[in-house]
C-alpha cells in the first residue's frame, strides 16, 4: 500500500519535498497531496521574486514538472486551521510535512512604526507581485521620498522596482492595476539604509550591480560611508560589493529622473509624523566589540513612506509546535513528532537561496521514510471525502492551468509579454470556470 503524505505549502520547499518523496520512495510507493492556501502554486517563486527577474522566475517550470509527476496532486484553496486540522491530517495521511515558509517581516521596534505609510516590505513585494491577499489599490506612490530599511536582496528588489519606469516593467507579469500605479508614481528619491557598513550588507553582487545599470535613476553613495579600509582579507563576494559601492561613490550624477541614495552606518530610531509618515530619524552608528552602537549623531530624513526589510520570520500554524524565540518549528533533521515533519524556512529560519530548500527537503524526507519503515499504515478516510462533507472544493491542478491560460490571454490582450497576473482572489477563481 503506498505511503500517503500531505505537504502543507506549495512553495519551493513543499514541491522539492514532493520530488524527494517520489525519488527516494520509488515509483508507486508514495502518494503525495500538496495542500496550498491559495489557488495558485509556487509560493515565493510566484509572489516573492521580483517581476523583472525572469531567470529566477523560470524555476516555476521545474516546480511545474514536479506537480505533474505520477502520484503527486495539487490541492489549492485549502487552509490549515480553516478547512482541515492537524487531527484531520493525522487521520488521512501517514505523514505530514509543513512547508509554509516565512511569511511576515520582522519589526524594527521603534516609535512611529505603526503610522500609516510605514509598511513591511513583504506587503509591498506582495503588491507588485499580485498576491491575492494585497489589493491592487493598497499602495499609492504619492510621496517624493521613500526610505527602504535594510540592505539585503529584498531591499534591493524593492528599490529597483521603485526606481524603474512603468514602461520598463510593462513586459513583466505585474498586474495591470499595479503597473498603472507605478506609472503614476511621484517617487523621485529612494533612500536605502543600512545599520552597518558595506562589508556587512546581505545583497549579492549580481543584485547590487543591477542598481548601477538603472536607466531611470542615478545612484549616490557617500565616500565617508563607503569606507577606505583594506578589502583584501574579505571574501570575493563581499570584496566585490565594497568595490562596486566605492566606485559609485566616485561617480558623478548624470541627472536621471530618480535618485537611489544608498546609506550605511545609519539606524532608524523613530518614524515621525502626526497622521502619517512625514520623516524618519536616523542615528549614526559604529561597530564596537562586534556590535552596532549609536554615536549620538542624528539626522532627520523627510520621507512619506518607510518600507522595512530587516528580515523575515515564520508564523505559528494551528496545532503545530512553534518556538517564538527562533520563529521555527522545533525539529530533529526535519522530525517534529511522530508522523509530523517540517522543511524549508519554517524548519531552519530564513536562510539560504531558493535552491537551498532542495537539500533541506531531501534531509526531511530521508527522516520521514526511515520512520515510516517501522510504522503501520494509516487506514483513515480520504481527504477528498472529508472535504466533500464540509462543502470544501479544492482548486485542482487542471484549474490552475486555466488560471495560467487566462493570464497568458490577458497579456496578449494588453500587448504585454507572456503573462499578466490576475489581481485578486475573485479573478483567480473566476478563471477556474467554476459555476
Amino acid at each position: 500500500m503506498p505511503l500517503r503524505v500531505a505537504i502543507i505549502g506549495s512553495g519551493p520547499a513543499g514541491i522539492y519535498a514532493a520530488e524527494a518523496l517520489t525519488r527516494q520512495a520509488g515509483t508507486g510507493q508514495v502518494e503525495v497531496d500538496v495542500l496550498e492556501r491559495l489557488p495558485t502554486p509556487y509560493g515565493l517563486v510566484r509572489y516573492g521574486v521580483a517581476p523583472d527577474h525572469t531567470s529566477i522566475k523560470s524555476i516555476a517550470g521545474y516546480l511545474r514538472r514536479v506537480l505533474e509527476l505520477p502520484g503527486v496532486r495539487f490541492l489549492g484553496g485549502i487552509e490549515l486551521g480553516r478547512d482541515v486540522t492537524v487531527a484531520d491530517l493525522a487521520r488521512c495521511y501517514d505523514a505530514v510535512i509543513y512547508c509554509t515558509g516565512a511569511m511576515v517581516d520582522r519589526r524594527m521596534g521603534i516609535p512611529g512604526e505603526d503610522l500609516p505609510g510605514s509598511v513591511a516590505a513583504t506587503d509591498f513585494v506582495n503588491w507588485y507581485c499580485g498576491h491575492p491577499d494585497v489589493p491592487g489599490d493598497a499602495f499609492t506612490l504619492d510621496s517624493t521620498d521613500v526610505a527602504v530599511i535594510g540592505v539585503g536582496n529584498v531591499a534591493v528588489d524593492v528599490v529597483r522596482i521603485l526606481a524603474k519606469t512603468a514602461a520598463e516593467l510593462s513586459a513583466t507579469d505585474v498586474p495591470q492595476e499595479v503597473l498603472a500605479r507605478l506609472e503614476g508614481s511621484r517617487v523621485r528619491a529612494v533612500h536605502m539604509i543600512g545599520r552597518r557598513g558595506p562589508e556587512h550588507a546581505k545583497f549579492t553582487l549580481k543584485e547590487l550591480r543591477e542598481l548601477g545599470e538603472l536607466r531611470n535613476a542615478d545612484v549616490r553613495v557617500r565616500p565617508e560611508e563607503a569606507g577606505d579600509t583594506d578589502v583584501s582579507a574579505l571574501s570575493r563576494q563581499i570584496r566585490g560589493n565594497v568595490e562596486v559601492l566605492r566606485g559609485w561613490a566616485r561617480r558623478a550624477p548624470e541627472g536621471r529622473p530618480r535618485l537611489l541614495d544608498v546609506r550605511f552606518w545609519m539606524r532608524p530610531v523613530e518614524i515621525l509624523g502626526s497622521e502619517r509618515v512625514e520623516a524618519i530619524r536616523l542615528e549614526r552608528t559604529v561597530l564596537a566589540d562586534g556590535r552596532v552602537t549609536g554615536t549620538g549623531e542624528f539626522e532627520t530624513l523627510p520621507v512619506g513612506m518607510v518600507l522595512r526589510s530587516v528580515g523575515y520570520q515564520s508564523v505559528p500554524l494551528p496545532g503545530v509546535p512553534f518556538d517564538p524565540a527562533t520563529s521555527t518549528v522545533p525539529n530533529t533533521e526535519g522530525r517534529v513528532a511522530p508522523g509530523q515533519y517540517v522543511a524549508g524556512w519554517l524548519k531552519r529560519g530564513p536562510t539560504g537561496v531558493i535552491g537551498t530548500n532542495k537539500s533541506d527537503a531531501a534531509e526531511t524526507v530521508r527522516t520521514l521514510l526511515a520512520d515510516a519503515a517501522g510504522r503501520e499504515p494509516v487506514e483513515g478516510p480520504a481527504l477528498d471525502d472529508l472535504l466533500a462533507e464540509r462543502g470544501v472544493r479544492p482548486v485542482t491542478y487542471k484549474e490552475w492551468l486555466l488560471i495560467e491560460a487566462a493570464e497568458a490571454e490577458l497579456a496578449r490582450t494588453l500587448g504585454r509579454g507572456d503573462r499578466v497576473k490576475l489581481a485578486g482572489l475573485r479573478a483567480l477563481l473566476a478563471a477556474c470556470e467554476r459555476d
